[in-house]
C-alpha cells in the first residue's frame, strides 16, 4: 500500500525548504516556521490542508509586502521544482488577493506554473474577477510555454477535479471556447489532453454547445480530431446520436426497424461471487449482413449502491468495424474489489452488454459479503 500523499510535507522536507528560503532570505526564522506548520493538529491535516498550512505560516514569516516575499520566493523557485511545491501557487492565493497586487499575482501564477501547477490557485481569481483574469488567461493560450499554455485552459475548466467549481463558466462557458479555439491543434499533447478535458467538462452542463463544436472542428486537423474525440467521450457513453454519427458509428436504421446486430449474447461465471472477487465475462455478437459496422462494444454494471439503487458504470470491449454478418467474441475478467472511487454493496447486479448504446444482451450477478463481513 503506498503512502498517503500528504506524508511527503514531514519535517525532513520542511526543513530542506527553509533552508532554501533562508539562503535567499537570512532573516527568515526556520526554527519558529517549522515550530508553526508543524504544531498541534499537523498530523491530522490532509494533504490541502497541509499544502494551506504552509502558506500560511509562510505567510507570517517572509517580508511585507505581498511583492516583496514574491521576490524572496524567485530567488529559488528554480530549485522547487515538483508536485510538493504547490504550495508556491496557493501563497499567492492565501496571499496575493489585495486589489494593488492582482497583477503581480497573475504574474507569480504564470512563472510558478511551470515549476508544479497553477491551475487551483487561479480560480480564487477567476472567481473573483473574471472577466480581468481570463483577458490573461487569453494572453498565456499564446505563450511559448507549454506549462503556461495548459493553465489557460485547466484553469478554467468548470468542473476540474481537487478544485473550486466555477457556476459562471457552467451556466456560459464561452469565454472558455475562446480560449479553446486558439488551443484546439496545438502542437503539445500535455495542453490537448487539458483542452479534451475542458470539452467534457463543458459537456455535463452545455451538451448542445459543445456538439456544435464538434462538428464545427472535427475534420479539420488531426490533432483537433484527437481532441474532440477525448472531449466527447461522455457524449459518447450517453450514445448521443449526433456525435456516434459524427465519429462515424453505425445506428439502428428506424425505416427498417433492422438492428445492428442479428444474435448476441453474455455470459458470466460465476453467476454468484463475494465482495473481492472476480467474474469472467464470454460474450459472443454477430453483425447483420449487408454493409460494414463501425461499431463501439461495451458492457455495463449496473452497481448497488447502498441506498439499494443501482448505479451504472461502463466499461470498453472494443471500437472496431465488423464486416457485414461477421462475428465478433471474447473473454473479459471483471474485478468486484472495494476502490478508492468504488464501494461494493451485495444485491443483484445487472450487466449488460451495449453496442452503439443499445443494449443486446444481459447476464446477473449475485453479489454476496466477503466471509468476514458476515460472519
Amino acid at each position: 500500500m503506498p503512502e498517503p500523499l500528504k506524508l511527503m510535507y514531514n519535517r525532513s522536507f520542511l526543513q530542506d525548504f527553509a533552508s532554501k528560503v533562508q539562503s535567499a532570505y537570512p532573516p527568515f526564522e526556520d526554527t519558529a516556521f517549522l515550530s508553526d506548520v508543524l504544531q498541534g493538529d499537523w498530523e491530522e491535516l490532509e494533504l490541502k490542508a497541509r499544502m494551506r498550512r504552509i502558506s500560511i505560516v509562510l505567510g507570517r514569516y517572509l517580508p511585507t509586502p505581498f511583492t516583496a516575499a514574491l521576490d524572496i520566493l524567485y530567488r529559488i523557485d528554480e530549485q522547487c521544482v515538483g508536485f510538493p511545491y504547490l504550495f508556491f501557487p496557493d501563497f499567492v492565493e492565501v496571499h496575493g488577493q489585495a486589489e494593488h497586487d492582482f497583477e503581480a499575482a497573475l504574474d507569480a501564477l504564470e512563472r510558478f506554473t511551470s515549476k508544479s501547477s497553477s491551475e487551483f490557485a487561479i480560480r480564487t481569481f477567476l472567481l473573483r474577477d473574471p472577466k480581468h483574469t481570463m483577458v490573461r488567461m487569453l494572453h498565456w493560450a499564446k505563450s511559448l510555454n507549454e506549462h503556461v499554455r495548459r493553465l489557460a485552459s485547466e484553469g478554467c475548466r468548470p468542473r476540474l477535479p481537487w478544485g473550486q467549481a466555477l457556476p459562471m463558466f457552467k451556466l456560459d462557458p464561452a469565454p472558455v471556447l475562446e480560449i479553446l479555439e486558439k488551443l484546439k491543434a496545438d502542437s503539445s499533447l500535455y495542453v490537448r489532453k487539458s483542452v479534451a478535458n475542458n470539452l467534457n467538462d463543458i459537456a455535463k452542463d452545455n451538451p448542445d454547445l459543445v456538439k456544435q463544436t464538434a462538428r464545427n472542428w472535427y475534420g479539420s486537423d488531426p490533432l483537433t480530431d484527437w481532441i474532440v474525440r477525448r472531449g466527447c467521450r461522455s457524449l459518447l457513453k450517453q450514445a448521443d446520436p449526433e456525435i456516434l454519427s459524427l465519429f462515424g458509428y453505425s445506428s439502428w436504421d428506424s425505416s427498417t426497424d433492422e438492428s445492428l446486430i442479428t444474435t448476441a449474447s453474455l455470459q458470466i461465471q460465476p453467476q454468484t461471487l463475494a465482495i473481492g472477487g472476480e467474474i469472467q465475462l464470454h460474450f459472443e455478437l454477430q453483425a447483420r449482413p449487408g454493409e460494414p459496422l463501425r461499431i463501439r462494444l461495451e458492457y455495463a454494471i449496473d452497481f448497488v449502491k447502498a441506498s439499494g439503487r443501482a448505479s451504472r458504470k461502463l466499461f470498453m470491449l472494443a471500437d472496431r468495424t465488423l464486416d457485414g454478418a461477421a462475428t465478433l467474441s471474447g473473454t473479459r475478467k471483471h474485478r468486484f474489489a472495494d476502490l478508492t472511487t468504488r464501494r461494493h454493496y451485495p444485491g443483484l447486479h445487472r450487466i449488460v452488454l451495449l453496442v452503439n448504446g443499445q443494449e443486446y444482451a444481459e447476464a446477473s450477478l449475485t453479489l454476496i459479503p466477503q466471509m468476514s463481513e458476515s460472519l
